[in-house]
């Protein structure tokens, strides 16, 4: 009969991972210098001498392969950009190769500034007499006649076609809610300093005329000669010191 061994068994090492990767060697090659070979490739490059200024500085890659040169540029409208040449070695016995030689911006560069559609730069008062806008086809604010409801307003068929339903495009909701923000939030609103002086709100006064529409209970006109917004959208809560109940007693003399 066999005896079994009472001798204790030795744990085996566990293996490593096999998703366990080692660690890369560090390369052994030397970095190089090709400070003058670079400047001379960017003096090819430049119309004058003058053109290539100082030395900035130089960066190599990981492997110490392929370095990156910065000189100045003194190139007129190119005020802080630099020559950026780069340079490559492939092994210890080789001679450095110029890659590339270009003009990049630096960090206090000076650059053109973004491209900026003209739809987005016109302001308020850059329309003038003989001026032409053209609409754009896909603007959110508008959207086509036929896709805008009687219910959108709050109207009767006969009133929504005075308000102009029958054009070919008309306010979207976004369109609406923009101009809203914009009135409420401007000069004739109620946060103005002429509002907020004002011995009465717009809503109460007689020469307050509410527009149509579902801007109605927010908007009106104003029909005051004398006032600084006769005949601009005013919100119900703005006002002014022409207020048409902002009457006076009478002094009583003695």
């Amino acid at each position: 009969m066999a005896k079994k061994s009472l001798a204790p068994k030795k744990e085996k090492a566990p293996k490593k991972e096999a998703t366990q990767k080692e660690a890369p060697a560090k390369s052994t090659v030397v970095a190089f210098d090709a400070k003058d070979l670079a400047r001379n490739a960017a003096l090819e490059q430049a119309e004058k001498p003058d053109q290539v200024g100082g030395f900035v500085s130089v960066e190599f890659d990981d492997e110490n392969r392929v370095a990156t040169y910065l000189f100045e540029a003194n190139l007129a409208g190119y005020k802080g950009w630099r020559w950026c040449i780069t340079v490559a070695k492939v092994d210890t016995d080789a001679q450095p190769t110029i890659c590339d030689v270009v003009v990049l911006p630096g960090p206090d560069a000076l650059r053109a500034p973004e491209w900026i559609p003209y739809r987005d730069r016109i302001l308020p008062g850059d329309v003038g007499v003989g001026d032409i806008v053209p609409s754009s086809l896909d603007d959110t604010r508008l959207v086509a006649g036929q896709q805008a409801l009687p219910q959108d307003e709050e109207l009767d068929t006969a009133m929504a076609i005075e308000l102009g339903l029958g054009r070919a495009r008309v306010l979207s909701i976004e369109g609406r809610d923009q101009a809203a923000k914009r009135w409420y939030d401007g000069e004739r609103g109620p946060n103005a300093p002429v509002a907020q002086s004002a011995p009465k709100p717009c809503h109460s006064c007689g020469f307050f005329i509410p527009i149509a529409g579902s801007l109605r209970a927010t908007f009106g006109v104003c029909a005051n000669a004398i006032s600084p917004d006769d005949a601009r959208v005013v919100s119900v809560d703005h006002g002014c010191g022409a207020h048409s109940e902002a009457t006076f007693t009478e002094p009583v003399l003695n």
